[in-house]
C-alpha cells in the first residue's frame, strides 16, 4: 500500500505555521506498512484543493487531508471536497448529532456557524471527532480511500488511531515497515556514503540514506517486509552491517544524543567544562540530560583573555605568545577547569565562530579542544564548516566526541 499526505492551510503555505501533522502522519503509516509517496500542501483554495484530492486519488492507495474543517469562511476542505466527488454537501444527521452532544456535554450552546461543519458531501460517511467540533469524513474515489481529518494535531491524532489506522492496518494485511535511524559525527556525508558502499543502492530493501541536519550524519535504514517480524529480522542485519562498515563513527540511534551517550559512558566518572567561544552550549548540552548531576560538576565561561587567567589560571604570557585561540590555550583551560574541579574529565574550546575575527592563518571555524585527565592534557584543533551557530554546534559536539573516543581508548578517524 501506499499513500499520499495533504495537508490544507494557508498558514502552512506561508511557512507560518510548521507541519508537524505530515511528519507524525508519516511516521504512522510506517508502522502500518503503508509507505508514504509523497507530502503535499495545499493553501485555503477550494478549487486548488479539489484538484489536489483529484490527482493524488489517482496516485495512492490512501490518501490523508488534514485541515481546513472549521466553521469559517476559510475553511474549505468539505467543499472542495464536494467538488472531487462531484456530490453536493448535506447534513448529515449522524455528524449533526454529535456535535450537538459536544456542546451539550460542555453546558455550552451551539452557534448557527458550527451547523456547516456538519455538512458532508453526499454518500460519505462521518469520523467522529471526540475532542472538537470538527467531524471527519472518509470516502472512496476509484482504489483510493480517504480521510479526511481537522488540522488540531490533538484531534487529527486521536482520530487517526482509533478510526484509520485500523482500517488500513485491516488493508495492509500484516505489512509493515520498520525504521532506525543511526547517527555519527565527524566525518562529511560523502565519506559516509563511501564507507557504506552498496548498502546505499535504492534497489536495496532494507534501503539505505543519509539525511545532514545539526551537523551530524544520520543513517535512515527502512525495511518493507510483508510481516513485522520479517521487517524487523532484515532490519537488524541491515543495522550489523552498517556498523560494520562504519564502526565506532557511529555513537547512538534513533532518538539518542551524542551528549546522552557520552553521559552513559561516564557511569562513574566527572566532568567539567571551560568554552570560550560556545559561549556555554558545551555545559548545556551536557546538562540538558536527565540525571547529568551525577556526573558533571561544574562549567566556565571564560570569553574574555582576563577571565581565562583570572578563573582558569591560563598564564598571560601563554596568550601573549600564542593567542587566545590556540592548543596551548586549549590545554591550560582543560587543565585548570580539571584541576578547579577535581574532575576525572576536563573538556575546553577556544576558536573563531564568526562571523568576523578570522585571519589567513586562522580563519573563521578554526577550533581548538582541550581534554585533561587526571594524567595528562591533550588537544587538538579543527577547521569545522558553517555559520556561527552552526560552528558552535559542531564545536561542542567535536569536544564530546574527543572524549566519547578517549573513553572507547580509540583515536578519532578524522
Amino acid at each position: 500500500m501506499n499513500a499520499i499526505i495533504l495537508s490544507i492551510g494557508d498558514e502552512l503555505v506561508l511557512g507560518q505555521t510548521l507541519d508537524t501533522n505530515s511528519a507524525w502522519l508519516a511516521a504512522e503509516l510506517a508502522t502500518l506498512g503503508c509507505g508514504v509517496r509523497r507530502h503535499v500542501t495545499v493553501a485555503d483554495d477550494r478549487n486548488e484543493i479539489a484538484k489536489a484530492i483529484r490527482r493524488a486519488a489517482e496516485e495512492c492507495d490512501v490518501l490523508l487531508v488534514s485541515g481546513g474543517l472549521g466553521p469559517t469562511a476559510d475553511d474549505l476542505t468539505r467543499q472542495a471536497m464536494s467538488d472531487a466527488l462531484g456530490q453536493p454537501l448535506e447534513i448529515n444527521p449522524i455528524a449533526l448529532s454529535q456535535l450537538e452532544s459536544f456542546f451539550q456535554r460542555r453546558n455550552r450552546t451551539m452557534s448557527a456557524s458550527n451547523r456547516v461543519q456538519a455538512m458532508l458531501p453526499r454518500g460519505t460517511n462521518v469520523l467522529e471527532n471526540t475532542r472538537g467540533t470538527a467531524p471527519g469524513i472518509a470516502a472512496t474515489i476509484g482504489n483510493c480511500r480517504i480521510f479526511v481529518t481537522p488540522g488540531v494535531p490533538e484531534e487529527m491524532r486521536e482520530m487517526f488511531r482509533r478510526l484509520i489506522a485500523p482500517r488500513i492496518a485491516a488493508e495492509a494485511r500484516g505489512a509493515a515497515i520498520c525504521s532506525r535511524v543511526l547517527h555519527t559525527f565527524g566525518l562529511p556525508e560523502s565519506v559516509i556514503g563511501e564507507k557504506l558502499g552498496d548498502l546505499m543502492d535504492r534497489r536495496r530493501n532494507p534501503s539505505v540514506g543519509t539525511t545532514v541536519s545539526q551537523g551530524l550524519i544520520s543513517l535512515r535504514i527502512n525495511a518493507r517486509f510483508a510481516s513485522r517480524q520479517e521487517a524487523m529480522e532484515e532490519l537488524e542485519k541491515t543495522d550489523s552491517l552498517c556498523r560494520e562498515k562504519l564502526g565506532s563513527l557511529i555513537f547512538g540511534r534513533d532518538e539518542q544524543t551524542l551528549a546522552e551517550i557520552l553521559g552513559q559512558m561516564l557511569a562513574g566518572k566527572t566532568i567539567s567544562t571551560a568554552e570560550s567561544c560556545t559561549g556555554g552550549l558545551l555545559a548545556k548540552l551536557l546538562t540538558d540530560v536527565p540525571g547529568s548531576s551525577k556526573y558533571f560538576l561544574r562549567g566556565w565561561v571564560t570569553y574574555s583573555n582576563e577571565s581565562k587567567t583570572e578563573m582558569l589560571g591560563v598564564p598571560e604570557e601563554l596568550i601573549r605568545d600564542h593567542g587566545a585561540v590556540s592548543e596551548p590555550v586549549a590545554r591550560a583551560m582543560a587543565d585548570g577547569a580539571q584541576w578547579r574541579a577535581k574532575t576525572d574529565f576536563a573538556l575546553s574550546i577556544t576558536g573563531i565562530a564568526g562571523p568576523d575575527g578570522g585571519t589567513p592563518q586562522k580563519p573563521v571555524g578554526t577550533i581548538c579542544f582541550g581534554l585533561a585527565t587526571k594524567d595528562a592534557v591533550t588537544a587538538r584543533t579543527f577547521l569545522l564548516p558553517g555559520d556561527r551557530q552552526m560552528i558552535r554546534l559542531r564545536a561542542a559536539n567535536m569536544a564530546m566526541t574527543m572524549l566519547r573516543f578517549h573513553l572507547l581508548n580509540l583515536l578519532i578517524p578524522f
